[in-house]
């Protein structure tokens, strides 16, 4: 195939969201390469898997020179791959701290460094970070400052990134989801949480998908905080 064929980095690719959002790439045309700690190799001669831990500034740093070894360029980086851990405040223990901070703010910030530096050599790209609806609207019964801590400092880096390149060709985005219907939510809990948005219903892993697609062909919109939470950023 062409050099030609656009190419986009999917982090925590293996299942729920991230895959979601691989077969939403693949079905564009898109050349994936798909990262996350235990990704197994793919069938699919377009998809190029990287096993390891994003917060690993090697392993960031080998998704890309793979990519571009296999593929050419960079195009899209989809920061995806994050951990959420639901305690109070009080808590949270040492291990918490380090590790949520690790996958979260070190996951993204190697990663996007390598690609960016890619894209900036290319003059042009886009990256889109998964981050959440919580930082804007926090839910009492869902203890969430970790979460917000890291992925409220993601969407603040959004902005600054989108300014910073902005005359560079490159294009920064983040999605903010509210809770989404994943393996992950024990479908005993899913009256509870459809109840968290004003929509009363949960997300659609489709519906981030789709919400990351409209940023990749959107190439006046940059700098964006993209709400798909059924209206919970807006209030009750």
């Amino acid at each position: 195939m062409s050099n030609q064929s656009k190419v986009a980095i999917v982090t925590g690719a293996s299942q729920g969201i991230g895959a979601g959002i691989v077969q939403g790439f693949r079905d564009r045309g898109y050349r994936v390469i798909a990262n996350s700690r235990s990704i197994k190799p793919s069938n699919d001669p377009d998809i190029l898997t990287v096993a390891g831990d994003i917060a690993d500034k090697a392993v960031a740093q080998r998704i890309v020179q793979e990519g571009l070894a296999k593929f050419g360029r960079i195009d899209t980086l989809v920061n995806n791959a994050g951990v959420f851990v639901a305690k109070p405040f009080t808590a949270y223990t040492g291990e918490d701290y380090a590790n949520v901070l690790s996958v979260n703010l070190n996951g993204f910030f190697h990663i996007t460094q390598a690609a960016v530096a890619e894209m900036e050599k290319q003059g042009s790209g886009h990256v889109v970070s998964i981050t959440t609806s919580l930082v804007d609207h926090a839910i009492d019964g869902v203890p969430s400052v970790l979460a917000s801590l890291t992925k409220g400092g993601i969407n603040a880096a959004t902005k600054s990134l989108a300014i910073e390149y902005a005359k560079r060709g490159v294009r920064v985005n983040s999605v903010s989801p509210g809770v989404i219907k994943t393996p992950m939510h024990a479908p005993e809990t899913h009256d509870w949480l459809a109840a968290l948005h004003p929509a009363g219903r949960m997300g659609e892993i489709s519906e981030v998908v789709q919400a990351v697609l409209y940023l990749e062909s959107a190439g006046f919109v940059t700098g964006e905080i993209l709400h798909v939470d059924g209206g919970q950023s807006a209030g009750h």
